[in-house]
């Protein structure tokens, strides 16, 4: 083994050592104690990190199409090596997943949960699928090993032998689908991803730009096998990838630019914003820097020039995808990373680059190369078995590589213990959010353009009301206190519903003596549900402990609150009849939900139901997060448009 690659497993294998040890943290201490992630805010780094792992596999299909499809054998010697990148791309976005799931152990209920309108169940059907396929087409390489010699091993390489073009095509369309669909995901998303990167195309941007990523990873891996194998690089066919990349880049660069001049939101671009900065640096380092160098013959056929543009190009178009999925993404909680989710992700490339090495090592991913003789050893060093001057291990290699791996991975292991946070060590518990109560605001309201409904407007002093308005007192909802606001006409609801007798269909539970009671009352954390029963001021009520039995009648079943009572078969009153809200077990057994869930679950579930029986009146939009959600940027004062990241209003 050359002195490289022995340093470069002896790295990945450290890394693998952090990795265990924070996967341990991850899945003993949860998601809260070891990221950055939350109820409020669960869609973070790992996501970035897995649509680029994705990209990276795009070589995998563009290989096989122009191999198998299109006929051109000469690039054969790359699409073993492609498949096997694309194959385990796809193995790190499952992995990835587990750890971003908050339940990993359900990664499989998309196929008997489907959700046929879901992008995400597309996602999941084509991830599975593709990677199936991926294994399938790789399945020869491994099947040609001496270990599955045997008349049933031979029977089934023959079998996909004759299998393989199927296989590249149902690769190809699943391929293209599932790249496209990560695009997809955010067409929903036009008010929350800054309109530098919101497109009503940008399915069509993400595949193209995993089709010239995709050329350029082969590139790398030509360039990674030949440093760290010694394989010969292949510069006249790797001259020709150069050039298709410039074509798709260019084609990529071309349609981003001009979506972008057709909405007329080009001008962003250089309006000296540091989102302007990045958009211009991800799109030069993406495309138009690697496509212009890559028109020359003399940066093709150049080693250095091929590798510089690979790199930029991987870099490049991985930035679009951390930048769609995290950096130009509105949040409205703070969010920045943890050391813990960027190692995780380290540990988990670490691991596809070591499968992959042994993989290289162990089968014939490669096509063979003639050796070369080896030199001739002087007579002196003939009559030894070893150098006396060899330092780093006197037992063979087969013995003492994996002791010196094996070190590496407990001494790393061992020193990120030491930066591990208290939260993980010690037990981590849930921050809360204490609800804050709804305030009294004098407002107006208005008819929306376009719509049926009307839009509400703080009636600031400055701010006169327009001709026409209609002045009323609106309850500002902002539980939270993070801007994301909600203008509520109580006294039109009550009006529309009935008049007082109607307050039941939302205040459907009240506190002792109370009526009405206020959703805050109950609902007192944004996000955790709330205990609300008193059990103190219960014992003191009914007796003491003589009183367990009026609410633990199964004498022989343990005393807690699932054997419990339900609140109200002692407190008839509690529950509002006719309600439009329909408590949940748990709420029967005192346990309140989080504020914002039990608000949408209200407010969400009416609109949609009075959008879908009466449109004519309501509007299709009537259920939509804008509908109600405000931000206090100027949006409660006078009249704009939605409000998108670093930009005011749209088009």
């Amino acid at each position: 083994m050359n002195a490289r690659l022995r340093i470069v497993k002896t790295v990945l294998w450290a890394l693998i050592g952090v990795l265990t040890v924070v996967t341990l943290a991850r899945f003993l201490r949860g998601l809260g104690a070891t990221t950055d992630l939350s109820d409020a805010m669960p869609w973070g780094f790992w996501n970035a990190f897995k649509m680029a792992a994705v990209a990276l596999s795009a070589g995998g299909f563009v290989v096989a199409g122009t191999v198998y499809i299109f006929g051109r054998e000469r690039f054969h010697s790359f699409a073993r090596p492609a498949v096997l990148t694309a194959c385990l791309g796809y193995i790190t976005f499952v992995v990835a997943l587990l750890y971003d799931l908050g339940l990993p152990w359900h990664i499989w209920y998309p196929i008997i949960y489907p959700q046929v309108h879901s992008v995400l169940f597309e996602v999941a059907m084509c991830v599975m699928l593709y990677l199936t396929v991926l294994l399938l087409e790789f399945a020869p390489v491994v099947l040609e090993s001496p270990w599955f010699d045997r008349p049933v091993f031979r029977t089934v390489h023959k079998l996909l032998h004759h299998a393989v073009i199927p296989l590249v095509i149902a690769g190809i369309v699943l391929s293209t689908l599932h790249q496209s669909s990560l695009g997809s995901l955010f067409l929903i998303t036009p008010y929350r991803l800054h309109p530098l990167w919101y497109s009503p195309i940008i399915w069509i941007l993400f595949l193209i730009s995993a089709v010239g990523l995709g050329l350029m990873v082969v590139t790398v891996e030509s360039f990674f096998s030949a440093w760290l194998f010694g394989r010969e690089l292949r510069r006249d066919l790797l001259s020709v990838l150069g050039g298709a990349t410039s074509v798709v880049l260019f084609l990529y660069a071309g349609l981003r630019l001009g979506d972008l001049a057709v909405r007329h939101d080009l001008g962003l671009a250089l309006d000296g914003s540091w989102l302007a900065f990045v958009f211009l640096l991800e799109i030069f380092l993406s495309a138009l820097i690697p496509a212009t160098l890559l028109l020359f013959r003399r940066v093709r056929t150049s080693t250095a020039g091929l590798g510089i543009c690979a790199v930029m190009t991987i870099f490049g178009v991985a930035g679009y995808r951390f930048n769609v999925a995290v950096v130009a993404f509105e949040r409205r909680m703070p969010y920045f990373p943890t050391w813990m989710e960027l190692v995780v992700s380290a540990g988990i490339v670490a691991c596809a680059l070591l499968v992959y090495i042994f993989f290289v090592e162990k089968l014939k991913v490669y096509p063979k190369e003639p050796k070369s003789e080896p030199a001739e050893a002087s007579p002196a060093l003939k009559k030894i078995d070893y150098w006396p001057t060899a330092t780093y291990s006197l037992l063979p290699d087969s013995l003492g590589a994996p002791r010196r791996y094996s070190l590496a991975a407990i001494i790393a292991a061992s020193v990120v213990v030491a930066f591990l946070p208290h939260a993980v060590l010690s037990g981590w518990q849930p921050e809360r959010t204490p609800v804050s109560t709804t305030r009294t605001l004098d407002g107006w309201m208005q008819e929306r353009d376009g719509e049926p409904t009307h839009e509400f407007f703080v009636a600031a002093l400055e701010t006169p009301v327009p001709d026409g308005a209609e002045r009323l007192q609106l309850l500002m909802i902002d539980g939270n206190r993070d801007g994301r606001l909600v203008l509520f006409p109580h006294h039109r609801h009550i009006a529309k519903l009935g008049g007082q007798k109607s307050c039941g269909m939302c205040h459907h539970q009240n506190m002792p003596f109370d009526k009405n009671s206020s959703c805050c009352q109950c609902h007192r954390d944004m996000y955790a549900a709330t205990d609300i029963f008193d059990h103190a001021l219960h014992v003191s009520k009914l007796r003491g402990n003589e009183g367990c039995a009026d609410c633990h009648q199964d004498a022989m079943a343990i005393k807690n609150r699932q054997t419990a009572l339900a609140c109200a078969e002692c407190h008839e009153d509690m529950t509002v009849a006719d309600s439009m809200v329909k408590p949940s077990k748990d709420a029967v057994k005192g346990m309140a939900a989080g504020y914002m869930d039990a608000m949408h679950g209200l407010c969400i579930s009416c609109h949609e139901q009075a959008s879908t029986e009466r449109p004519q009146v309501y509007g299709s939009r009537f259920a939509e997060c804008a509908n109600c959600h405000r931000d206090v940027d100027g949006t409660l004062f006078q009249q704009r448009k939605p409000y998108v990241v670093g930009r005011s209003e749209r088009p």
